[in-house]
C-alpha cells in the first residue's frame, strides 16, 4: 500500500466518509490522479465502476458508461485529489535520484527538458539520454542521433514504450541501453496517433507522444447463402465512439489539436450514436 503522510491520511479518510468508499479506493484513485500530473487519470477501482478515464475539464468515462452520477462522482473525487495533491505534501519525501521520488531519474543526468508519465511508467528526456522508470525499475538508454519528441506506452497488460523521432515511430528497446533492464517488447499498436482528421470514418490523433494507427472498421455479420460478411463502417457501437472522443479531448488538453478541431469532430461522432 501505498505510505501517506499525516495530511495525506487525514485526506483521504475525509473523501472516504464523504462518498463512502473504502480508504484503499480513495488511496487508488489518488496515485491515478498523482501519476496523471493532476490533469488526468486511469483507474481501476471495482468501487467507482471498475476501469475508467478522467481528464481535469475534459471527460470521464466509468465502466457503466450511462450511469451519470457515478460520473459525477468520480469527477468530483479527482478534481479533489488533484487540488489536494497540488496545494499539500501527501506522499513522503523521497530522495532525489531515488525510484518512486518526483525526480527518479540518475542525478547525474541533471534536468530534462521533457518528462511525463502514463499508467505505471514514467520517462525524462535528456540530451542523448532518455531515463523509464517501470514498476519502479529504471533504465536509462542511449538515444543516439534521434531528437525525441515523445514516449508514449501501449495499452493493456503489456508495458513496452515507444518513442518519435525525426526518423518516426520507434521501439525504446531499438535503443541501446546504458543502465537498469531492457522494457519487455509489446507486438500491439501503440494508442497514440497523428492529428491528421479525414472525412473518413477512421481518422488518426496525435498525442505528444506518436505512432501512426487508425480507428478500427467496425464489421456487421450478415448471413446468406454464401456465409460471406460485410463490412460497415456505420456500426460503431455508443461506447465505441464515447471512447474516441475521450481520446479527442486528451489530444486537445495536451495541446495536440485545437478547441475548434475537437468540437467539430465530437459532434461529427455523436451524431452517429
Amino acid at each position: 500500500m501505498q505510505k501517506l503522510t499525516d495530511i495525506g491520511e487525514n485526506f483521504v479518510n475525509d473523501i472516504a466518509s464523504r462518498y463512502g468508499l473504502s480508504h484503499d479506493a480513495v488511496v487508488h484513485m489518488l496515485v491515478a490522479v498523482n501519476n496523471g500530473g493532476c490533469s488526468m487519470a486511469q483507474f481501476n477501482c471495482p468501487e467507482l465502476g471498475g476501469s475508467g478515464q478522467w481528464m481535469r475539464g475534459g471527460m470521464t468515462m466509468v465502466g457503466d458508461m450511462f450511469n451519470n452520477g457515478l460520473k459525477t462522482t468520480v469527477d468530483n473525487i479527482c478534481n479533489e485529489l488533484s487540488n489536494i495533491l497540488s496545494n499539500n505534501q501527501i506522499f513522503p519525501m523521497i530522495p532525489a535520484g531515488t525510484p518512486g521520488s518526483s525526480q527518479w531519474w540518475p542525478t547525474n543526468l541533471g534536468t530534462p527538458f521533457s518528462s511525463g508519465a502514463q499508467n505505471n511508467s514514467r520517462y525524462a528526456v535528456f540530451p542523448n539520454r532518455l531515463a523509464v522508470e517501470l514498476n519502479g525499475q529504471v533504465s536509462v538508454y542511449d538515444t543516439l542521433n534521434h531528437n525525441i519528441g515523445g514516449v508514449s506506452q501501449q495499452q493493456g497488460s503489456n508495458d513496452s514504450l515507444s518513442f518519435s523521432s525525426q526518423f518516426g515511430t520507434l521501439s525504446v528497446n531499438s535503443l541501446p541501453l546504458v543502465s537498469g533492464q531492457i522494457i519487455p517488447p509489446a507486438p500491439q499498436t501503440n494508442f497514440a496517433q497523428p492529428a491528421n482528421f479525414t472525412e473518413s470514418n477512421s481518422f488518426t490523433e496525435q498525442s505528444n507522444f506518436t505512432e501512426k494507427n487508425t480507428v478500427p472498421e467496425f464489421v456487421q455479420t450478415d448471413s446468406n447463402v454464401n456465409g460471406t460478411v460485410k463490412n460497415n463502417p456505420n456500426t460503431e457501437t455508443t461506447h465505441q465512439t464515447l471512447e474516441i472522443i475521450a481520446k479527442l479531448a486528451e489530444l486537445r488538453d495536451l495541446g495536440a489539436i485545437t478547441d475548434d478541431e475537437f468540437n467539430i469532430k465530437k459532434s461529427d461522432l455523436l451524431q452517429r450514436i
